[in-house]
């Protein structure tokens, strides 16, 4: 099952930012990973602002973790070192099960 690695990233030093910046897809497809989402322009639907947000979509939890705490990943981060503030998560994905026996329940339902 596919899982992601969720980050919101709050950039001090655009500059400082922007070299990590073009490390990192090397890197991530080098753990099998892709960009879903890469800071594009947003809208707030509900609730406060938000940061700039990435998501990195990896074939399972354990590659994003293993991309996460590889020596090559490590060499990376310490580019973005000053240039803000990350929190990054790593989360399995909703299999296609799920989702259906999630939608099977949820359509037997009415807001009446």
């Amino acid at each position: 099952m596919s899982a992601y690695v969720v980050g919101l990233v709050e950039i001090a030093n655009p500059d400082g930012y922007r070299e990590y910046m073009r490390h990192t897809p090397r890197l991530i497809n080098q753990f099998g990973g892709r960009f879903i989402v890469r800071g594009g322009e947003s809208e707030m639907l509900e609730g406060d602002a938000m940061p700039r947000v990435v998501v990195i979509e990896f074939p399972s939890l354990d590659q994003a973790r293993t991309f996460y705490h590889s020596p090559e990943y490590a060499r990376a981060r310490k580019l973005r070192e000053g240039a803000g503030i990350v929190r990054l998560l790593a989360i399995d994905g909703y299999s296609t099960a799920q989702w259906e026996a999630a939608v099977g329940e949820s359509n037997g339902l009415s807001l009446e």
